[in-house]
């Protein structure tokens, strides 16, 4: 069974489901973790304390990705296209660890901004 995160950010709430990456386990080890959002397209990435090498490192994602962005130590939840796009889809800024997906409506993060305090624990 795939570990389940809480991922809250202002008055969003939403379940998200880990894989079976390094990556993953790593990050579900070190929660509860908080941190304020930085907004980048419709992505949002906040710094959290993993220091790991990129595994399996994808650009072009899928909306609702969680990714650990490597070059930023940052957790990144992709609900839609970013700067770097082309066309329709979702790329990160460069190749992020894909560690899991939101199990609920990602384009409710386009109600997040830039400071809003995300917190993720697990479930």
């Amino acid at each position: 069974m795939s570990p389940k995160i809480r991922i809250r950010a202002g008055n969003i709430d939403l379940q998200a489901e880990l894989n079976d990456t390094k990556t993953a386990t790593a990050l579900y080890d070190i929660l509860p973790l908080e941190g304020k959002a930085n907004t980048w397209g419709e992505e949002i990435y906040f710094p959290i304390p993993l220091y790991l090498e990129i595994e399996g490192g994808k650009e072009v994602v899928e909306m609702g990705d969680l990714g650990y962005w490597p070059d930023g130590n940052s957790l990144c939840i992709f609900f839609g296209p970013t700067p770097a796009s082309r066309k329709n889809e979702i790329r990160a800024a460069s190749p992020v660890t894909v560690i899991g997906r939101l199990t609920g409506n990602p384009k409710l993060l386009k109600q997040i901004s830039s400071g809003t305090m995300v917190i993720v624990e697990q479930t």
